[in-house]
Protein backbone atom coordinates (compact mmCIF):
# COMPACT_ATOMS: atom_id res chain seq x y z
CA UNK A 1 0.00 0.00 0.00
CA UNK A 2 1.29 3.44 -0.88
CA UNK A 3 0.13 6.59 0.84
CA UNK A 4 0.89 10.08 -0.27
CA UNK A 5 0.23 13.63 0.95
CA UNK A 6 0.16 16.23 -1.81
CA UNK A 7 3.06 18.71 -1.73
CA UNK A 8 0.57 21.36 -2.83
CA UNK A 9 -1.96 20.88 0.00
CA UNK A 10 0.03 19.52 2.97
CA UNK A 11 -1.75 16.99 5.17
CA UNK A 12 -4.99 17.22 3.16
CA UNK A 13 -4.34 14.85 0.29
CA UNK A 14 -3.71 11.19 1.05
CA UNK A 15 -3.08 8.72 -1.75
CA UNK A 16 -2.89 4.97 -1.17
CA UNK A 17 -1.99 2.26 -3.65
CA UNK A 18 -1.77 -1.45 -2.89
CA UNK A 19 0.49 -2.64 -5.72
CA UNK A 20 0.23 -6.33 -6.46
CA UNK A 21 1.26 -6.82 -10.10
CA UNK A 22 1.44 -5.57 -13.75
CA UNK A 23 1.99 -6.18 -17.62
CA UNK A 24 2.83 -4.67 -20.97
CA UNK A 25 0.97 -5.64 -24.14
CA UNK A 26 1.46 -3.09 -26.88
CA UNK A 27 -0.82 -2.23 -29.77
CA UNK A 28 0.83 -2.68 -33.13
CA UNK A 29 1.56 0.46 -35.16
CA UNK A 30 3.21 0.91 -38.53
CA UNK A 31 6.48 2.84 -38.61
CA UNK A 32 9.52 2.95 -40.82
CA UNK A 33 11.38 0.98 -38.14
CA UNK A 34 8.93 -1.90 -38.40
CA UNK A 35 8.99 -1.89 -42.17
CA UNK A 36 12.80 -1.92 -42.33
CA UNK A 37 14.64 -5.18 -42.83
CA UNK A 38 17.49 -6.51 -40.75
CA UNK A 39 18.94 -5.25 -37.48
CA UNK A 40 18.47 -1.66 -36.36
CA UNK A 41 21.36 0.62 -37.30
CA UNK A 42 22.84 3.27 -35.03
CA UNK A 43 21.47 5.99 -37.33
CA UNK A 44 17.99 4.50 -37.15
CA UNK A 45 18.15 4.27 -33.36
CA UNK A 46 19.20 7.92 -33.08
CA UNK A 47 16.30 8.98 -35.30
CA UNK A 48 13.89 7.16 -33.01
CA UNK A 49 15.24 8.28 -29.64
CA UNK A 50 15.39 11.93 -30.74
CA UNK A 51 11.61 11.80 -30.99
CA UNK A 52 11.15 10.61 -27.40
CA UNK A 53 11.01 14.02 -25.66
CA UNK A 54 7.92 14.94 -27.70
CA UNK A 55 6.59 11.38 -28.07
CA UNK A 56 7.36 9.49 -24.81
CA UNK A 57 4.89 6.76 -25.76
CA UNK A 58 7.20 5.80 -28.63
CA UNK A 59 9.65 4.29 -26.12
CA UNK A 60 7.67 1.05 -25.83
CA UNK A 61 7.71 0.65 -29.60
CA UNK A 62 11.47 1.27 -29.73
CA UNK A 63 12.05 -1.37 -27.06
CA UNK A 64 9.87 -3.85 -28.93
CA UNK A 65 11.70 -3.24 -32.20
CA UNK A 66 15.12 -3.67 -30.59
CA UNK A 67 14.01 -7.00 -29.15
CA UNK A 68 12.50 -8.13 -32.45
CA UNK A 69 15.26 -7.06 -34.84
CA UNK A 70 18.38 -6.63 -32.73
CA UNK A 71 21.15 -4.12 -33.51
CA UNK A 72 24.26 -4.21 -35.72
CA UNK A 73 26.56 -1.89 -33.76
CA UNK A 74 28.30 -1.50 -30.40
CA UNK A 75 27.20 1.10 -27.85
CA UNK A 76 29.66 3.97 -27.70
CA UNK A 77 29.72 6.41 -24.79
CA UNK A 78 28.34 9.11 -27.05
CA UNK A 79 25.42 6.96 -28.15
CA UNK A 80 24.66 5.93 -24.57
CA UNK A 81 24.65 9.60 -23.58
CA UNK A 82 22.17 10.57 -26.31
CA UNK A 83 19.83 7.68 -25.45
CA UNK A 84 19.97 8.53 -21.74
CA UNK A 85 19.30 12.22 -22.34
CA UNK A 86 16.44 11.78 -24.80
CA UNK A 87 14.74 8.97 -22.84
CA UNK A 88 15.09 10.50 -19.37
CA UNK A 89 17.63 7.79 -18.55
CA UNK A 90 14.96 5.13 -19.03
CA UNK A 91 16.17 1.90 -17.40
CA UNK A 92 14.06 -0.39 -19.62
CA UNK A 93 15.47 1.05 -22.84
CA UNK A 94 19.00 0.94 -21.46
CA UNK A 95 18.75 -2.72 -20.45
CA UNK A 96 17.18 -3.70 -23.77
CA UNK A 97 20.01 -2.05 -25.70
CA UNK A 98 22.66 -3.69 -23.52
CA UNK A 99 21.16 -7.13 -24.06
CA UNK A 100 20.89 -6.49 -27.83
CA UNK A 101 24.57 -5.52 -27.87
CA UNK A 102 25.49 -8.76 -26.07
CA UNK A 103 23.63 -10.74 -28.72
CA UNK A 104 25.36 -8.77 -31.48
CA UNK A 105 28.83 -9.35 -30.01
CA UNK A 106 28.18 -12.96 -28.99
CA UNK A 107 25.40 -14.52 -31.07
CA UNK A 108 25.38 -17.76 -29.08
CA UNK A 109 22.33 -19.89 -28.25
CA UNK A 110 22.51 -18.64 -24.65
CA UNK A 111 21.77 -15.09 -25.78
CA UNK A 112 18.87 -15.93 -28.11
CA UNK A 113 15.24 -16.44 -27.16
CA UNK A 114 14.69 -20.20 -26.81
CA UNK A 115 11.79 -22.16 -28.34
CA UNK A 116 8.38 -21.59 -26.78
CA UNK A 117 8.31 -25.06 -25.21
CA UNK A 118 11.54 -24.36 -23.31
CA UNK A 119 10.22 -20.99 -22.20
CA UNK A 120 6.98 -22.52 -20.92
CA UNK A 121 8.88 -25.22 -19.03
CA UNK A 122 10.97 -22.61 -17.20
CA UNK A 123 7.85 -20.57 -16.42
CA UNK A 124 6.12 -23.56 -14.84
CA UNK A 125 9.19 -24.35 -12.73
CA UNK A 126 9.28 -20.72 -11.55
CA UNK A 127 5.58 -20.85 -10.67
CA UNK A 128 6.03 -23.97 -8.56
CA UNK A 129 9.19 -22.65 -6.88
CA UNK A 130 7.59 -19.29 -6.01
CA UNK A 131 4.45 -20.86 -4.51
CA UNK A 132 6.52 -23.33 -2.52
CA UNK A 133 8.84 -20.59 -1.25
CA UNK A 134 5.91 -18.46 -0.07
CA UNK A 135 4.67 -21.37 2.06
CA UNK A 136 8.10 -21.87 3.62
CA UNK A 137 8.86 -18.20 4.33
CA UNK A 138 10.09 -17.58 7.90
CA UNK A 139 9.12 -14.79 10.28
CA UNK A 140 11.77 -12.07 10.04
CA UNK A 141 12.69 -8.42 10.60
CA UNK A 142 14.32 -6.13 8.05
CA UNK A 143 15.29 -2.50 7.74
CA UNK A 144 13.97 -0.32 4.91
CA UNK A 145 16.09 2.64 3.78
CA UNK A 146 13.73 4.87 1.82
CA UNK A 147 14.56 7.87 -0.36
CA UNK A 148 11.42 9.86 -1.13
CA UNK A 149 11.29 12.23 -4.09
CA UNK A 150 8.70 14.18 -6.06
CA UNK A 151 8.43 15.90 -9.44
CA UNK A 152 6.11 18.65 -10.66
CA UNK A 153 3.82 17.90 -13.56
CA UNK A 154 5.01 14.93 -15.60
CA UNK A 155 8.65 16.00 -15.80
CA UNK A 156 10.31 13.16 -13.86
CA UNK A 157 12.79 15.80 -12.68
CA UNK A 158 13.02 14.21 -9.24
CA UNK A 159 13.70 16.37 -6.20
CA UNK A 160 14.73 14.51 -3.08
CA UNK A 161 12.25 15.16 -0.29
CA UNK A 162 13.75 13.17 2.61
CA UNK A 163 15.25 9.87 3.70
CA UNK A 164 13.60 7.46 6.09
CA UNK A 165 14.82 4.45 8.05
CA UNK A 166 11.93 2.11 8.87
CA UNK A 167 11.97 -1.15 10.80
CA UNK A 168 9.70 -3.88 9.41
CA UNK A 169 8.57 -7.09 11.10
CA UNK A 170 7.08 -9.84 8.92
CA UNK A 171 5.09 -12.77 10.27
CA UNK A 172 3.36 -15.32 8.08
CA UNK A 173 0.15 -15.05 10.12
CA UNK A 174 0.24 -11.32 10.79
CA UNK A 175 1.81 -9.74 7.73
CA UNK A 176 3.97 -6.64 8.01
CA UNK A 177 4.27 -4.18 10.91
CA UNK A 178 6.28 -0.95 10.81
CA UNK A 179 8.23 1.31 13.18
CA UNK A 180 9.89 4.62 12.26
CA UNK A 181 13.55 4.64 13.26
CA UNK A 182 15.06 7.75 11.67
CA UNK A 183 14.22 10.75 9.49
CA UNK A 184 17.10 12.32 7.55
CA UNK A 185 19.57 10.48 9.75
CA UNK A 186 18.11 11.68 13.04
CA UNK A 187 16.29 9.32 15.43
CA UNK A 188 12.52 9.49 15.01
CA UNK A 189 9.88 8.08 17.31
CA UNK A 190 10.24 6.49 20.69
CA UNK A 191 12.24 3.25 21.09
CA UNK A 192 9.30 1.99 23.17
CA UNK A 193 6.74 2.84 20.46
CA UNK A 194 4.62 -0.06 19.27
CA UNK A 195 4.70 -1.31 15.70
CA UNK A 196 1.88 -0.21 13.40
CA UNK A 197 0.33 -1.27 10.12
CA UNK A 198 1.90 1.81 8.48
CA UNK A 199 4.12 4.78 9.33
CA UNK A 200 2.32 7.61 7.51
CA UNK A 201 1.49 9.56 10.68
CA UNK A 202 5.16 9.77 11.65
CA UNK A 203 6.41 11.33 8.39
CA UNK A 204 3.62 13.72 7.38
CA UNK A 205 3.69 15.11 3.85
CA UNK A 206 4.82 12.68 1.15
CA UNK A 207 4.38 9.09 -0.01
CA UNK A 208 4.67 6.09 2.27
CA UNK A 209 4.79 2.52 1.04
CA UNK A 210 3.54 -0.62 2.71
CA UNK A 211 2.59 -3.96 1.24
CA UNK A 212 3.17 -7.66 1.02
CA UNK A 213 6.42 -7.66 -0.94
CA UNK A 214 6.91 -11.25 0.23
CA UNK A 215 3.71 -12.61 -1.29
CA UNK A 216 3.72 -10.58 -4.51
CA UNK A 217 5.08 -13.47 -6.58
CA UNK A 218 2.69 -16.06 -5.14
CA UNK A 219 -0.18 -13.68 -5.91
CA UNK A 220 0.98 -13.31 -9.51
CA UNK A 221 1.37 -17.06 -10.02
CA UNK A 222 -1.85 -18.03 -8.19
CA UNK A 223 -4.29 -19.93 -10.38
CA UNK A 224 -7.20 -17.61 -9.62
CA UNK A 225 -5.25 -14.59 -10.91
CA UNK A 226 -5.26 -16.09 -14.44
CA UNK A 227 -2.10 -14.20 -15.40
CA UNK A 228 -1.18 -14.50 -19.07
CA UNK A 229 2.55 -14.79 -19.84
CA UNK A 230 4.53 -14.34 -23.03
CA UNK A 231 8.25 -15.00 -23.49
CA UNK A 232 9.78 -11.90 -25.09
CA UNK A 233 13.52 -11.63 -24.43
CA UNK A 234 16.71 -12.77 -22.73
CA UNK A 235 18.73 -10.63 -20.32
CA UNK A 236 21.80 -10.72 -18.10
CA UNK A 237 20.72 -9.55 -14.66
CA UNK A 238 23.38 -9.16 -11.95
CA UNK A 239 25.50 -11.68 -13.78
CA UNK A 240 22.68 -14.26 -14.07
CA UNK A 241 21.25 -15.41 -17.41
CA UNK A 242 17.49 -14.85 -17.42
CA UNK A 243 14.44 -15.14 -19.64
CA UNK A 244 12.10 -12.15 -19.70
CA UNK A 245 8.32 -12.61 -19.84
CA UNK A 246 5.59 -10.05 -20.30
CA UNK A 247 2.46 -10.75 -18.28
CA UNK A 248 -1.04 -9.39 -17.79
CA UNK A 249 -3.73 -9.77 -15.15
CA UNK A 250 -7.16 -8.66 -16.31
CA UNK A 251 -9.18 -6.41 -14.02
CA UNK A 252 -11.95 -8.97 -13.26
CA UNK A 253 -9.35 -11.34 -11.74
CA UNK A 254 -7.24 -8.68 -10.06
CA UNK A 255 -6.82 -7.78 -6.39
CA UNK A 256 -4.78 -4.73 -7.33
CA UNK A 257 -6.35 -1.93 -5.26
CA UNK A 258 -5.65 1.79 -5.65
CA UNK A 259 -6.95 3.98 -2.83
CA UNK A 260 -7.09 7.77 -2.84
CA UNK A 261 -7.47 9.77 0.37
CA UNK A 262 -8.13 6.58 2.38
CA UNK A 263 -11.76 6.25 1.21
CA UNK A 264 -11.87 6.29 -2.62
CA UNK A 265 -10.80 2.87 -3.92
CA UNK A 266 -10.78 1.17 -7.30
CA UNK A 267 -9.57 -2.26 -8.40
CA UNK A 268 -7.29 -2.02 -11.42
CA UNK A 269 -5.72 -4.59 -13.68
CA UNK A 270 -1.95 -4.78 -13.97
CA UNK A 271 0.71 -5.74 -16.43
CA UNK A 272 4.49 -5.89 -16.56
CA UNK A 273 7.55 -8.10 -16.92
CA UNK A 274 9.25 -10.79 -14.87
CA UNK A 275 12.89 -11.96 -15.09
CA UNK A 276 13.45 -15.68 -14.36
CA UNK A 277 16.85 -17.20 -13.68
CA UNK A 278 17.47 -19.85 -16.37
CA UNK A 279 19.55 -21.99 -14.01
CA UNK A 280 17.45 -22.21 -10.82
CA UNK A 281 14.00 -21.09 -12.09
CA UNK A 282 13.66 -18.29 -9.53
CA UNK A 283 12.31 -14.78 -10.17
CA UNK A 284 15.03 -12.14 -9.88
CA UNK A 285 13.06 -9.07 -10.93
CA UNK A 286 9.41 -8.02 -11.23
CA UNK A 287 7.92 -4.90 -12.82
CA UNK A 288 4.24 -3.96 -12.73
CA UNK A 289 2.07 -1.14 -14.02
CA UNK A 290 -1.57 -0.47 -13.17
CA UNK A 291 -4.09 -0.72 -16.00
CA UNK A 292 -7.79 0.06 -16.49
CA UNK A 293 -7.73 2.98 -14.03
CA UNK A 294 -10.98 5.01 -14.34
CA UNK A 295 -10.41 8.28 -16.18
CA UNK A 296 -11.78 10.35 -13.30
CA UNK A 297 -9.67 8.69 -10.59
CA UNK A 298 -6.99 10.99 -9.05
CA UNK A 299 -4.24 8.36 -9.32
CA UNK A 300 -3.44 8.46 -13.01
CA UNK A 301 -0.59 5.90 -13.07
CA UNK A 302 1.20 3.56 -10.66
CA UNK A 303 4.35 1.57 -11.39
CA UNK A 304 6.48 -0.71 -9.24
CA UNK A 305 9.80 -2.51 -9.66
CA UNK A 306 11.15 -5.15 -7.25
CA UNK A 307 14.58 -6.77 -7.36
CA UNK A 308 15.04 -10.06 -5.48
CA UNK A 309 18.28 -11.45 -4.06
CA UNK A 310 19.39 -14.25 -1.76
CA UNK A 311 19.62 -13.45 1.95
CA UNK A 312 20.47 -15.58 4.97
CA UNK A 313 18.02 -15.81 7.89
CA UNK A 314 18.84 -18.21 10.74
CA UNK A 315 21.44 -19.96 8.55
CA UNK A 316 18.93 -20.61 5.73
CA UNK A 317 18.89 -18.98 2.29
CA UNK A 318 15.74 -17.19 1.09
CA UNK A 319 14.98 -15.13 -2.02
CA UNK A 320 13.61 -11.79 -0.78
CA UNK A 321 13.34 -8.19 -2.02
CA UNK A 322 16.60 -6.25 -2.06
CA UNK A 323 15.17 -3.09 -3.63
CA UNK A 324 11.80 -1.70 -4.67
CA UNK A 325 10.94 1.48 -6.57
CA UNK A 326 7.37 2.78 -6.55
CA UNK A 327 6.28 5.67 -8.76
CA UNK A 328 2.87 7.31 -9.01
CA UNK A 329 1.32 10.09 -11.07
CA UNK A 330 -1.52 11.99 -9.43
CA UNK A 331 -3.87 14.73 -10.60
CA UNK A 332 -5.60 16.66 -7.83
CA UNK A 333 -7.82 19.66 -8.61
CA UNK A 334 -6.08 20.08 -11.95
CA UNK A 335 -2.58 20.00 -10.43
CA UNK A 336 -0.45 17.05 -11.68
CA UNK A 337 2.60 15.76 -9.85
CA UNK A 338 4.64 12.58 -9.43
CA UNK A 339 6.13 10.73 -6.48
CA UNK A 340 8.94 8.19 -6.24
CA UNK A 341 9.93 5.98 -3.32
CA UNK A 342 13.24 4.13 -3.67
CA UNK A 343 13.35 1.40 -0.99
CA UNK A 344 16.46 -0.59 -0.03
CA UNK A 345 16.04 -3.67 2.18
CA UNK A 346 18.91 -4.22 4.61
CA UNK A 347 19.87 -6.62 7.43
CA UNK A 348 17.31 -9.42 7.20
CA UNK A 349 17.27 -11.27 10.53
CA UNK A 350 15.05 -13.73 12.34
CA UNK A 351 11.93 -12.37 14.01
CA UNK A 352 12.51 -11.08 17.52
CA UNK A 353 15.87 -9.46 16.70
CA UNK A 354 16.03 -5.79 17.67
CA UNK A 355 16.45 -3.41 14.73
CA UNK A 356 18.99 -0.67 15.39
CA UNK A 357 20.15 2.43 13.55
CA UNK A 358 23.77 2.24 12.43
CA UNK A 359 26.11 4.59 10.59
CA UNK A 360 25.77 2.53 7.40
CA UNK A 361 22.09 3.48 7.12
CA UNK A 362 22.83 5.74 4.17
CA UNK A 363 22.17 5.03 0.49
CA UNK A 364 23.18 6.81 -2.68
CA UNK A 365 20.58 9.19 -4.00
CA UNK A 366 19.37 7.59 -7.23
CA UNK A 367 16.17 9.62 -7.47
CA UNK A 368 17.85 11.78 -10.10
CA UNK A 369 18.98 10.38 -13.47
CA UNK A 370 22.61 9.29 -13.28
CA UNK A 371 25.11 10.38 -15.90
CA UNK A 372 26.12 7.55 -18.22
Amino acid sequence: MTRQHSPFRPLKLLVCAALLGGLFTFAATTTSAQEAKGPITSEELLQLVRQLPKRPGLKEEVVREIRRRGINFTLTNGLRSVVATKSGNDADLRRTLEEAERRFLNPSPASTVPPEAEGQALLQKARAASLEAAEAMPDFVVKQLITRAYALGATRNWLTQDRLTVGVSYRTKGGEQYKMLALNGLPAGSPQAEEKSDYADEVGVGATSTGEFVTTLSSLFAEETRAQFKLVDTDLLRGRRTLVYEYEVKQPFSKHALTFNKVNTVVAGYRGRVWIDRENSRVLRLESTSTDIPSDFPIRAAHREIDYDWVTIAEQKYLLPSRAVIEMSVSYKGQPYQSRNDIRFRNYQKYGTEIRIIEDDEVDDESKPQKP
